[in-house]
Formats: structure tokens, C-alpha cells, sequence
């Protein structure tokens, strides 16, 4: 029989001094560049469509993972199974990988839930490390939930998506320390990103954690 570690279960996050960042300017459009015209016409090759790739598709686990037991809750944060999450009876979101060289293991990648009407949602380094890939799909992630819970408008978008993705960057060249230090990104919603130290349940080691305070679109919020 295979052993499998349960590494899911809930964690608390030191977010008890946060730093507020200045706002974000609006990045400049960037001038259309005019393409050379031709003088003859090429015929358009149509081209093969692109199937996007889920943000929770590392590794399938779902042979390790245990059945659910009982019917899943109705929850606003629903269409993360389309993007390959696992609801968990607490009512937070996971996505899990196998663990290195060891492939009857696994362990939390990334999760989201509400505590106390904020909305969290962390990506968990594998002993301090971001696994290859996982960089762009934290951001995507967190990039997904801010469209949705957030009021930040379509133009404040990719100021924020580069911020979160300096930030992401920094923590991968190991110049962030993990602490309870938060940084604002959105001033409505009242959302930092922390590097932070994971504690609690079964939950060690450090993750990279959105933290939405005032989201919007979620109804009421389960405490774990």
C-alpha cells in the first residue's frame, strides 16, 4: 500500500504588520507600431487552436488522494475545479503535486479560502524552493482572483500583475526574508502579498500569500 503523507490542513499567516506600499500609477499605453505594408496579399493559414493549460496541472494526484466524503458546498470560489483544484471538506480550495523522486507522495501547492471575510491565497515553496513552473501559475492564480474579487479596474491590471511579479521574482533569488511584513497592491480592497512562514495543522515551511481583505463576490465566509 502506498504511504501517503497528508500534508493538507489549515495554517495561520503572521500578517499582523503590514506595509503600505504607494499606490499604483497607471502604466502608459504603449504606441501601436505600424507594420510595413506588402504589395501582396498572403493567404491567412489558419492556425491550430492552443488549448490553455490549467493553472493546477503539474502532476495528476488524484490515485493519492483520498475520496470525498459527503456532497461538496455550493462556494463562490467554485470555478477553481475548472482549473484543477480539489474543494476540501473546510471549504478551501487545493491543488497538490507529487513529491520529488518520491511518487507515491504528495503535498499542498497552492490553496485559497476564506478566514474571517478575507480572502487568502498562498503558494507553498517546496523547502524553500518555487518547483519549476510555479512562478507564472502563483501569478496567474492570484492574477485570476483579483479580476474577480477585487473592484481594481482593467486598467490597473498589468501595473499590479508586474508588481506581484517583481515581488514573486524577489523571493525567488531569495532577497525577500519570510515575515509578517505585507505589501499593499490594491488600496480598495485592501490587498498585500506577503512572503510569510506557514504554521499550523499539518502546513510547515514558507509560502507566497495573497491577502484580500475587502473581496468582493464571495458570500459568506466559512472559519476553519
Amino acid at each position: 500500500m502506498n504511504i501517503i503523507v497528508r500534508l493538507i490542513g489549515t495554517f495561520a499567516l503572521s500578517v499582523s504588520a503590514y506595509a503600505a506600499m504607494p499606490d499604483f500609477a497607471i502604466a502608459q499605453q504603449t504606441p501601436t507600431v505600424p507594420q510595413p505594408e506588402t504589395t501582396q496579399q498572403t493567404p491567412t493559414v489558419p492556425q491550430p487552436e492552443t488549448t490553455q493549460q490549467k493553472i493546477c496541472s503539474f502532476d495528476a494526484v488524484e490515485n493519492l488522494l483520498p475520496s470525498p466524503t459527503g456532497e461538496q458546498s455550493l462556494s463562490p470560489l467554485s470555478y477553481l475545479a475548472q482549473q484543477g483544484f480539489r474543494q476540501n471538506p473546510d471549504g478551501s480550495w487545493a491543488c497538490y503535486v507529487r513529491v520529488e523522486q518520491k511518487q507515491e507522495r504528495y503535498y499542498t501547492l497552492f490553496k485559497v479560502q476564506q478566514v474571517n471575510g478575507k480572502l487568502i491565497a498562498s503558494s507553498f515553496l517546496n523547502n524553500g524552493s518555487l518547483i519549476e513552473g510555479q512562478d507564472i501559475r502563483s501569478l496567474d492564480l492570484f492574477m485570476m482572483l483579483i479580476e474577480k474579487h477585487t473592484k481594481t479596474n482593467q486598467g490597473n491590471h498589468q501595473s499590479i500583475r508586474r508588481y506581484l511579479e517583481s515581488f514573486i521574482a524577489l523571493v525567488k533569488q531569495g532577497k525577500v526574508p519570510p515575515s509578517g511584513r505585507g505589501y499593499l497592491f490594491d488600496q480598495p480592497s485592501r490587498g498585500f502579498i506577503l512572503y510569510n512562514t506557514a504554521t499550523g495543522g499539518e502546513l510547515k515551511g514558507t509560502a507566497i500569500t495573497i491577502n484580500i481583505n475587502s473581496p468582493q463576490n464571495l458570500g459568506s465566509s466559512p472559519v476553519p
